[in-house]
């Protein structure tokens, strides 16, 4: 949904997510490397911008930021962790199991879903 807003920007999202845990084991592979991977994904309003004086770059800030970075930083190795509102958005288009609520500093209990595949 950044920089042009879309309805189905958690389909980008998760589409990426999936690709990415595909690869990860011809990369680990090709490198002789046995890398793990946690994704995090959630939903919702964001400030974007670029930021810096001599070094400019494009960043996104906010409380769904935080709470995506949750996501990863409590997920599990080569799994994609979402939050409910993300689960929402796309649980008539793929495959979830859902976990057992975590505590999520600053936000208390969470209901959230590990993304496991297309339907």
């Amino acid at each position: 949904g950044i920089p042009k807003p879309t309805k189905d920007h958690a389909e980008h999202v998760a589409e990426m997510a999936l690709d990415m845990l595909d690869i990860m084991p011809k990369i680990n592979i090709e490198t002789h490397n046995s890398m793990q991977i946690r994704i995090g994904i959630n939903s919702g309003p964001v400030s974007a911008g670029v930021i810096g004086n001599k070094k400019f770059i494009y960043d996104l800030w906010g409380d769904t930021v935080n709470v995506a970075s949750r996501m990863e930083s409590f997920g599990i190795n080569n799994h994609i962790q979402v939050s409910e509102i993300t689960y929402q958005l796309l649980k008539e288009l793929y495959e979830f199991e859902k976990r057992n609520k975590i505590d999520i500093p600053g936000k208390g209990k969470m209901q959230t879903y590990l993304l496991t595949g297309r339907l």
